[in-house]
């Protein structure tokens, strides 16, 4: 799974920089200053967890472990549940959508702690 994650880590990349530009320029007739801020809030957290996606694939080339494995997925999970929450939020202004979110950091959470598993379990040759 280590091309896909790179690839999904790709992808994200370009759609954070993408909505973090959308967020600095489109919004500001659009939104309040406090929405805008939970927008790019999205976006930050959405660019920190890309790099723990990259992390994950390149960590797999030496650690091999279904916990990394797991760790990505959750990476992945983490970041359409958290990030995709606040944007679909600030965007539609359904506020359903905030109990989603801490949804997704918890699957950050699990995420960085499977990483630190799969990697603290690892056999050094």
């Amino acid at each position: 799974m280590r091309k896909g994650f790179l690839i999904i880590a790709a992808i994200s990349g370009f759609f954070a920089v993408a909505l973090g530009a959308f967020g600095s320029h489109g919004l500001k007739h659009i939104a309040t200053p406090q929405m805008i801020d939970i927008f790019n809030l999205a976006v930050e957290y959405q660019f920190y967890h890309l790099f723990a996606l990259i992390t994950v694939a390149f960590a797999s080339h030496w650690v091999h472990s279904k916990l990394l494995d797991w760790a990505g997925y959750l990476f992945i999970a983490g970041t359409v549940l958290f990030s995709g929450s606040l944007y679909i939020y600030v965007l539609s202004g359904v506020k359903w959508m905030g109990p989603i979110t801490p949804l997704g950091g918890t699957c950050w959470l699990v995420a960085w702690l499977l990483l630190a598993a799969g990697i603290w379990r690892h056999k050094m040759d």
